[in-house]
């Protein structure tokens, strides 16, 4: 039996909207005229929300949609017989960027005779002529849809990961593939591969401990203990005995013996972080240590003899320190044997997709349900990340991307989840970030409600029919200040 859909447009219509595809049909001035369920189901936006509107609705920044429907229903060209094929970006209702692979076809109608052949205007139905000598006019277009968002995100993930594989962006737990890191890993594997005393220059944030990991990892000693203390974070008098152990009854409390740190790593490697802050008492100290290979627990005159690879870190000017008496000279050249300094994130800007890449994966990894979500970040906060002078380097990047994981509602970080400091630095403009009508609407509601409150949070909450933990998510997503 044959089935005229002509006969069942009912059915016809059910049929279409099963389908996981978004069909639409636009007029000939690029307004929607249909819209089916699957592409409500892809965008977010009812048939209701588009009837009559634009195509250019659905379009951002950074997402240009449907904007060379138009381009091509108002060219003046031979009709085209085929079907048009596009790949390309648009704007969903939450203000997510949807990657679609469609086909559209103009629809069109012979011009009627004493039919006026052009009318002056933008959006003007342009007469064509096909093969025959036939004059036809384009009156709308239908076009069918598909969300390749997952295909296009996995496949970015590949060309990262074989990026990764083939230009060597990481040593051990380093990631980078510019000029800067690519000369501090040439210059820690040459560390690694010797028993060199090494110095570890840079800011806080750049990843000394990493690194000073790394050059063990790497060498002869990984299988022996890698062993890191902090010597800005302990006072002197107990410093010593962290480092060299002590015996019974040599202070107040000192109720056993006790190994120290280099006694712990014999055989391996002592990380001596902030070196620059130890006390002249422990320089003295070390500086033996280096020379003699042996220790003496305080309180015990009998000295140990020790193997350990030593490798310090420092964010301040040691040779300034020397001028200003304040670092002994043959100390500071006897840990200045090998330096290597680790470049400032503000210097090596091209490292941060990889390592925004690469702390959502471990976020995700590592923090079960509450980031397993989050697949990405939309390039225009990426954007943003790259721009930011970063004084707090590779670890403020990294507290920025669990800021915004925390925040995310959606599976890819956006513009209003980065922390406020972040954001305040940037000259972007908020609308080309996603903030539709809607949002702008809710985030003005929310400054109307706390001003009546005096910003009182709670009250704004209530007043909003909301929670307060809700309230303060939208505050921070929508970067409102109180």
């Amino acid at each position: 039996m044959n089935l005229d859909f002509r006969q069942h447009p009912a059915l016809l219509e059910h049929i279409v909207d099963t389908l996981l595809a978004g069909i639409f049909t636009v007029d000939a001035q690029g307004c929607f005229v249909a819209w089916n369920r699957g592409a409500e189901r892809i965008t977010g936006y009812s048939q209701q929300d588009l009837l009559g509107q634009p195509c250019s609705l659905l379009e951002g920044a950074n997402c240009k949609g449907f904007a060379a429907l138009t381009e091509l229903m108002h060219a003046t060209a031979t009709p085209h017989v085929g079907i048009c094929q596009q790949e390309c970006k648009l704007l969903s209702k939450d203000g997510r960027e949807v990657h679609i692979h469609g086909n559209l076809q103009l629809l069109y109608s012979p011009v009627v005779e004493n039919e006026p052949t052009h009318v002056d205007g933008p959006s003007a139905s342009i007469p064509l002529t096909e093969k025959s000598g036939h004059a036809l006019k384009v009156i709308g277009a239908v076009g069918c849809f598909m969300d390749v968002s997952s295909l296009i995100h996995a496949h970015e993930k590949i060309e990262v990961l074989e990026r990764q594989a083939t230009t060597g962006f990481a040593f051990e737990e380093l990631i980078g593939n510019s000029e800067p890191m690519q000369q501090v890993f040439r210059r820690l594997k040459l560390a690694a591969d010797s028993d060199v005393t090494a110095l570890l220059i840079g800011e806080s944030g750049t990843g000394k401990e990493l690194a000073a990991r790394a050059i063990h990892k790497q060498s002869e000693r990984r299988h022996k203990p890698f062993m890191a203390i902090n010597c800005a974070a302990i006072p002197t008098e107990l410093l010593e005995s962290e480092l060299f152990g002590h015996v019974k009854g040599a202070f107040t409390g000192a109720t056993s013996d006790r190994a120290g740190l280099f006694e712990v790593a014999d055989g391996g490697t002592l990380f001596l972080d902030e070196i620059g802050d130890v006390s002249p008492a422990i320089q003295v100290k070390l500086l033996r240590v280096l020379q003699e290979r042996e220790i003496r627990r305080v309180g015990e005159s009998a000295p140990r003899r020790v193997d350990v690879r030593l490798i310090t870190a420092t964010h301040r000017d040691l040779m300034q320190m020397v001028n200003d008496e304040k670092l002994r000279e043959d100390f500071y050249y006897r840990i200045h044997v090998f330096a290597i300094r680790l470049p400032p994130l503000r210097e090596r800007r091209e490292d941060i997709p990889l390592l925004v890449d690469h702390f959502i994966r471990q976020l995700a990894a590592s923090s079960g349900l509450s980031a397993s979500h989050i697949d990405g970040i939309a390039r225009d906060t990426l954007d943003v990340l790259v721009e930011y002078h970063w004084p707090g380097n590779v670890r403020e990047l990294r507290n920025a991307i669990e800021h915004a994981t925390v925040l995310a509602s959606g599976d890819r970080l956006s513009y209003f989840d980065l922390p406020p400091e972040v954001r305040g630095a940037s000259n972007v403009d908020l609308t080309a970030c996603g903030l539709t009508s809607e949002q702008a609407q809710e985030k003005d509601r929310i400054l109307q409600a706390l001003r009546q409150v005096g910003g009182n949070r709670t009250k704004a909450a209530t007043a909003l029919g909301t929670s307060r933990v809700t309230l303060w998510k939208k505050i921070s997503r929508y970067g409102i200040e109180i």
